[in-house]
C-alpha cells in the first residue's frame, strides 16, 4: 500500500510540474513568435534605410543595410523554427502526460482491486478455524469438502489474471 501511495505522489508532483512545464512551453512559443515578428518589422525599417542610402547615392551605408536586413530575416526565421520545434515539443509532452493520466488511474484502480482480492488463503483458513473452535464446531461438519477455503477463488482469480494482462499490455506500451 505505501508503494501505491509513494506512486500516486509521484503521479500528482508530475501532474504539477507538468501543468508548469507545458505553461512555460507555450510562453516560449509565444515570445519566439513575438520575436520573429519584431525581427520582420526591424527587416522593413533596414530595407526603407537601403532604399533611402541608394537614392542618396552611398552605396556603402546600403550595403550595410542590406545585410542588416537579410540577418534580421534570417534571425525571423530561426525564431519560427525554434517556435515550431516548441510547439511539436509541446504536442509530444502533452500526449504524455495525458498517457500518464490514464496510466495513473489504470494503476490506482488495478492497486484497489488488487489489494480487495488478494487475501492470504492462510489467514482466512486460519481465522474460519478460530471462529469454529469459539462457537464450539467441527470446521469439517460445517463446510462441504470442497468449499474449506475461500467463497469466490475462481472469480478474484479471472479478474486478477484480467488485471495482470491489462498490466502486461500497458507496460509493453510504454
Amino acid at each position: 500500500m505505501i508503494f501505491f501511495l509513494n506512486v500516486f505522489s509521484l503521479s500528482n508532483n508530475m501532474s504539477t510540474n507538468g501543468v508548469k512545464n507545458l505553461f512555460n512551453l507555450k510562453f516560449a512559443a509565444k515570445e519566439l513568435q513575438r520575436n520573429a515578428k519584431k525581427c520582420d518589422k526591424e527587416e522593413k525599417a533596414e530595407k526603407a534605410k537601403v532604399k533611402k542610402a541608394i537614392q542618396k547615392g552611398n552605396m556603402e551605408v546600403a550595403r550595410i543595410h542590406a545585410e542588416n536586413a537579410i540577418r534580421q530575416k534570417n534571425q525571423s526565421v530561426n525564431f519560427l523554427r525554434m517556435s515550431a520545434r516548441i510547439s511539436a515539443l509541446m504536442d509530444k509532452f502533452e500526449h504524455q502526460f495525458e498517457t500518464l493520466d490514464v496510466q495513473t488511474a489504470q494503476m490506482e484502480d488495478t492497486m484497489s482491486s488488487t489489494t480487495t482480492l488478494t487475501t492470504p488463503q492462510n489467514q482466512v483458513d486460519s481465522l474460519l478455524h478460530e471462529m469454529a473452535d469459539e462457537a464450539g464446531l467441527d470446521l469439517n461438519m460445517e463446510l462441504p469438502q470442497g468449499q474449506t477455503g475461500s467463497v469466490g477463488t475462481s472469480v478474484a482469480s479471472a479478474e486478477q489474471d484480467e488485471l495482470s494482462q491489462r498490466l502486461a499490455k500497458l507496460r509493453d506500451q510504454m
